[in-house]
């Protein structure tokens, strides 16, 4: 995944309107609530789980039972481990609020997943991987970076940028993958913020049986609000010879979980991100 940065480069992410943000929000609004409908199902258990919105993010009150020995079915650990790693990384703003605590045990929740599911085949299950993915963790957020680990944007209230939802629009046909993310820019008094969303254009490759290459192409630009009547704009790549050595263009991750809705990935620099389709 190419990092989420506004300036063109390969290593960050259609998009809702500008209602995706609270106007007068000095920070970073929480992100959405993750959709847990694919996975409730019908257990004979003799404890219920109980899952509840607080502040926009799911959270979940009692935790699920344990399973164990060959009482549940392959398909019931899968669901179940998938469950504990979505509370795992709830409340965290995909990442942006996630303490060293909060990274280890995404990271194990993450770890115990990848073993269940075994290794991705993405020569037999590409078709897999079309789709719109919204991304709801990132453990390279917690460096207050929108670049992640890579060069990029800071957040908080150096710059006045609110990270609204990020997505992962991915054609096996075109080969296209591009990074979608909503922004908010602050504005001195008495204009109003300015709501957009920034495309970043990559086509992606298969290098290995799970293993993910993508070079960037462009970032295109599109406001939204009062002025979603302005036609997009494409910002201006920086020149190979300026790049820095950490933005070369291109970047690779590894697809270590995939389903028909969850997908886990390890970038080059071992950021662990979590998606669901939206």
């Amino acid at each position: 995944m190419a990092s989420l940065n506004f300036f063109p480069h390969t290593s960050s992410p259609s998009c809702s309107s500008s209602s995706s943000f609270r106007s007068g929000c000095s920070f970073l609004r929480p992100n959405s609530s993750i959709n847990l409908q694919s996975f409730r199902r019908t257990h004979t258990r003799s404890r219920s789980l109980v899952v509840k919105s607080t502040a926009g993010d799911t959270s979940v009150a009692d935790p699920p039972p344990s399973f164990s020995g060959d009482r549940v079915s392959s398909s019931d650990s899968i669901s179940h481990l998938k469950l504990t790693l979505l509370s795992a990384v709830s409340g965290l703003n995909r990442g942006l609020a996630a303490n060293e605590d909060d990274l280890r045990k995404a990271d194990a929740a993450a770890k115990e997943l990848e073993a269940a599911g075994g290794l991705v085949d993405l020569s037999a299950d590409l078709d897999k991987l079309q789709g719109r993915w919204r991304l709801i963790y990132s453990s390279a957020f917690s460096s207050r970076t929108l670049g992640g680990s890579r060069p990029g944007p800071p957040t908080g209230r150096l710059l006045p940028i609110t990270l609204g939802q990020v997505f992962q629009r991915i054609d096996i046909l075109s080969k296209d993958f591009d990074n979608i993310v909503e922004v908010q820019l602050g504005a001195p008094w008495p204009f109003p913020p300015l709501d957009a969303t920034a495309t970043l254009a990559h086509k992606f490759e298969l290098i290995g049986s799970s293993k993910i290459k993508i070079t960037f192409e462009k970032t295109t630009v599109k406001t939204a609000g009062n002025l979603s009547q302005l036609p997009p704009f494409e910002l201006p790549r920086i020149p190979d010879s300026f790049r820095p050595p950490s933005n070369t263009g291109s970047g690779e991750f590894e697809v270590t979980y995939l389903d028909t809705d969850t997908r886990v990935t390890r970038g080059d620099r071992g950021e662990l991100r979590v998606f669901v389709i939206s």
